[in-house]
């Protein structure tokens, strides 16, 4: 497609009174709750408004458009920008929300909220994390297109669009960005444009006291093009140079395009312009009457918008109508010689799996020996032979992972020097960058029709923690696999050894945590997953692990289920529950085995997902662990924190509470009590408490 929505109409007086009102709008909006951040919105108002109303792709009558252009907000706390745009626009939001901002329940909350608001495509406000997802879209955007029209060039398609975002001084200091544009270069992301709002202010003062860097000579370093455009002598955006850019931008489709603007936060207050006040507090009454004395405006109208000023805003409407009918001709051309692709659309679409999907998932045989990181490698590719939307890579540890798909490439640009590439492979290296790996991964969901994975050791999950709390706060169906997931990685050591990474990560709420026993647990942990997508952490073993019996049914994905009652000689009762997860369940089974002999009935529980079990009705939580039994041992080689919600007030945890060491996975565990002896002796402790 030629021209995707430039500047395609002219500017007007009407247009001009917009950015006044969007401008006094974000003053007043700040000034009646209290709080807020209103001077980045007064100085951005006209780019946003640039943005929405002349160069966008999409539509306010669907703001799920397959086709739209996609705008990020990364500078989340600068919220107004986005509201304000997305009222004049009309996609939904009214006068009466904004002044209900950053107040209970309403769609205007103190950070956009993907899911809450209409037209807010990503939850920002942690900084940098808006630039990462913006990668994540142009490269999602680039595989749909290997998906559905892999014949087209670039630009084309009727499945390109651009991927805008609105990025702050403290988004590119923060690494997440950096790592993420990096990798951008790397990926010659020519759908992706940045304009990076260089106003050289935030909390602290001047961005100099700690940012001095030449930040166009970075971006080029990359691999991007930069264009600057300086602010007016009046300290006014430039709207002119800033359409020039954004043209010349839209052009480009060989590489990331950044456009450093510069502009004055908080322009035309008198007072507040140019000062850090301005960045997160409310500019005062004397103030904010000064200021629309500035623009023009009457300092006694709050939230003041002329009806015939709506009215030519919400043209926006008629422009989508258009933009959409046309991209409508041209996708029924393209059904018409393409109804294969249709029919995978319209599944991808609908979240619809093919028939068959998991007929030929591989089974482990009991007895046999396998890691479940290897486990999950072997489902993996079984899964890519079927779903052609699965795809992702690993922060420069595939091999270590078992993330690659063996029968597709990797997902780089035909430009790139390396062999055996293609631009919509299957396979993505991150390079060592497990933050914006998590980050463009969150980019990727959002962007949708795809399923995306991501791995790297379990100790590295501290790295990329930011992004995974965002993946779970927006609930998005990324899978987070992690393995190297205990002490039973061996020589490493410390440094490597995760402790209290696996309670840690159990404490974001809305992320189900997974640590499957063998490779039986990890398949059905992974049948799980692809039925039903939602943030997700696969846990899995480096060394290899006995395939146990009772481990291959539905009880995994009810996150824990009873493995095997172990009777003592003539009792009719369940004495004492082992709650295991992961490495230590085949100790649990040998211990609990050792226990009946000497006559203590006991139960072994594998609990691969306290996240899925507690979602459970109570009735089959207590049919799995028995209220009257209060003898419990949980085990696991990991830090306690978070057992006690199971093995209760006369439970014993026999658990890791300090760092490793490095040695074999088999002395460290003799070493560090995860042996059959101290298990069975641990559920004597138990009796003992519970009798007491």
């Amino acid at each position: 497609m030629s021209n995707r929505g430039l500047l395609d109409s002219s500017w007007s007086e009407l247009d001009d009174d917009a950015v006044r009102y969007a401008r006094a709008i974000a003053m007043d909006a700040v000034q009646k709750v209290g709080n807020g951040h209103p001077g980045t919105a007064m100085a951005l108002a006209p780019v946003a408004y640039l943005l929405f109303q002349k160069v966008l792709r999409h539509d306010p009558a669907d703001p799920h458009w397959i086709a739209r252009d996609r705008f990020i907000l990364s500078c989340g706390h600068s919220s107004l920008t986005l509201y304000t745009q997305l009222f004049l626009g009309g996609f939904g939001l009214e006068l009466e929300d904004l002044k209900e901002f950053r107040t209970w329940g309403s769609l205007t909350p103190g950070h956009p909220e993907f899911g809450h608001t209409s037209g807010v495509e990503t939850t920002t406000g942690p900084l940098g994390q808006g630039v990462a997802n913006g990668v994540g879209m142009a490269m999602a955007s680039r595989f749909r297109r290997g998906l559905l029209d892999p014949n087209s060039k670039d630009g084309d398609s009727i499945f390109d669009q651009n991927i805008w975002v609105l990025a702050s001084d403290g988004d590119l200091q923060e690494g997440v960005s950096a790592e993420a544009s990096s990798l951008a270069g790397v990926q010659a992301l020519g759908n992706l444009k940045v304009i990076y709002d260089d106003n050289r202010i935030s909390i602290e003062g001047d961005t100099h006291l700690a940012f001095t860097e030449d930040v166009s000579a970075r971006y080029r370093a990359y691999g991007w093009e930069v264009f600057e455009v300086n602010s007016l002598a009046s300290g006014d955006v430039d709207r002119f140079a800033l359409a020039s850019a954004i043209d010349k931008a839209v052009a480009i489709s060989s590489k990331p395009v950044l456009i450093r603007l510069q502009s004055v936060i908080a322009w035309p207050a008198p007072k507040a312009r140019n000062t850090a006040k301005s960045h997160g507090s409310a500019l005062g009454a004397e103030e904010v009457a000064a200021a629309k004395i500035e623009l023009g405006l009457d300092p006694s109208q709050s939230f003041a918008m002329p009806n015939q000023v709506l009215e030519h805003t919400r043209n926006l409407r008629l422009r989508g109508e258009r933009l959409h009918e046309s991209w409508n001709a041209d996708f029924t051309k393209w059904a018409s010689d393409n109804p294969e692709k249709v029919e995978l659309l319209d599944r991808l679409t609908a979240g619809h799996l093919p028939l068959g999907w998991d007929s030929a998932l591989p089974t482990f045989e009991r007895g046999k020996s396998v890691a479940t990181r290897k486990a999950s490698g072997d489902v993996i590719q079984s899964l890519a032979a079927v779903l052609p939307e699965l795809w992702g890579g690993s922060a420069d540890l595939a091999d270590s992972n078992n993330t690659p798909i063996h029968a597709s490439s990797s997902f780089l640009p035909a430009s790139s020097a390396m062999k055996g590439v293609d631009p919509f492979g299957r396979n993505i290296h991150f390079g060592i960058r497990e933050h914006a790996m998590g980050a463009i991964a969150n980019g990727i969901a959002l962007f949708g029709l795809s399923k995306i994975y991501v791995g790297t050791f379990l100790v590295f999950s501290d790295y990329m923690r930011g992004a995974v709390r965002l993946s779970a706060l927006m609930n998005l169906p990324v899978t987070y696999i992690w393995s190297h997931d205990s002490i039973g990685l061996g020589e490493d050591g410390p440094t490597h050894q995760p402790i209290e990474h696996i309670a840690a990560l159990r404490a974001i709420p809305n992320l189900a945590v997974i640590r499957p026993a063998d490779g039986n647990e990890t398949l059905f942990a992974w049948r799980r997953l692809i039925k039903h997508p939602a943030p997700s952490a696969l846990l899995l073993s480096r060394q290899n692990l006995p395939v146990l019996s009772g481990t291959d049914g539905d009880g995994v994905a009810n996150g824990a289920y009873v493995l095997e009652d172990f009777m003592a000689e003539g009792a009719k009762a369940i004495q004492a529950l082992l709650i295991a997860t992961g490495s230590e369940l085949h100790l649990a089974v040998d211990a609990a085995k050792a226990l009946s002999l000497e006559g203590v009935s006991t139960r072994v529980v594998s609990a691969p997902c306290l996240e899925w079990f507690r979602a459970m009705p109570a009735e089959y939580r207590n049919a799995v662990l028995p209220p009257s039994v209060r003898a419990r041992v949980s085990v696991e080689a990991a830090v306690a924190q978070g057992w006690h919600e199971w093995i209760g007030d006369a439970g014993v945890s026999v658990s890791l509470d300090h760092f490793g060491a490095s040695a074999s996975a088999e002395v460290l565990f003799e070493k560090f009590g995860f042996t059959i002896e101290k298990i069975a002796q641990a559920i004597k402790e138990s009796l003992v408490k519970a009798r007491a």
